[in-house]
């Protein structure tokens, strides 16, 4: 049986259209559903008794959310259309896309998606640091730097040349990594939550855990706000071991994580 579906006929431009309409629409409005949850639940359910957990000093620029949507927008846009060169490249038979959950068995499912998260950590890291070259900064990266203290809103806020070079990654991994269906949508999911739990500018990871076994590989939003404050440093998506093995890691990042997930902090948030 043939794996191939074909979703959509390629050769029928407005179908092509609809289809990349269609995709846009899911993909922003994931990113709306996921940023406002999370900006409803720890800023305005939840506002005081995790005031203590906030990391940035200070408030948000004014108009910075509008303007953060309006860029997600378009990044939302140039992930639809590098999800239907996905989909082109899986129907012409040139990714190694596969819908039987048998063809690798079970145990592969995850193994899958903690490799390719591994090589997205990877290409992201390099990424990021080469963004941050002062000839490159100005024309990808400021964008998504204007907004100095983070919130959900910021998680796809980028320039448009940015999201290309996000946009690229998932294709490219699927072109020689087997990965199922399912386990693609699953890294589409942790991409997104992961990318707002990163900029929501509130620590929800509990105390001692940048000290846990795994806690002290991941990056939250202690993490990554350090690098909206200092610039050069904590440059990982998902994962702090490049910044780790690179010495590009905050020296603060240990004291600030302590500092918002101790038990003072705790009592003092339900004051």
């Amino acid at each position: 049986m043939d794996e191939r579906l074909q979703i959509i006929d390629f050769s029928q431009p407005k179908e092509v259209i609809g289809f990349t309409l269609l995709l846009f629409l899911i993909v922003f409005i994931r990113y709306v559903i996921v940023s406002a949850i999370f900006f409803g639940v720890f800023y305005r359910l939840g506002g005081r008794k995790f005031a203590a957990r906030k990391i940035s000093i200070g408030t948000w620029k004014k108009g910075q959310f509008k303007k953060e949507i309006i860029y997600s927008a378009l990044t939302s846009f140039v992930f639809a259309l590098s999800g239907v060169g996905m989909l082109w490249a899986w129907q012409a038979g040139k990714t190694a896309i596969y819908t039987d959950l048998s063809t690798y068995g079970y145990w592969y499912l995850p193994v899958s998606l903690l490799i390719a998260l591994f090589i997205h950590e990877t290409y992201y890291y390099w990424a990021h640091r080469l963004m941050h070259l002062p000839g490159l900064f100005k024309a990808v990266h400021k964008t998504h730097h204007e907004s100095l203290i983070s919130s959900p809103w910021t998680a796809f806020s980028f320039h448009p040349w940015e999201s290309l070079l996000q946009a690229i990654i998932v294709p490219l991994i699927v072109w020689f990594l087997p990965m199922h269906i399912y386990v693609i949508l699953a890294m589409l999911v942790v991409m997104t939550v992961s990318a707002v739990v990163n900029h929501l500018d509130i620590e929800i990871f509990p105390q001692n855990f940048d000290q846990h076994w795994l806690g002290k590989w991941l990056i939250g939003a202690t993490h990554h706000s350090l690098h909206h404050s200092e610039f050069n440093t904590n440059y990982g998506l998902y994962f702090t071991f490049w910044d780790k093995w690179m010495h590009t890691e905050s020296r603060k990042y240990a004291r600030l994580f302590r500092e918002k997930t101790s038990k003072k902090t705790s009592v003092a948030s339900h004051q």
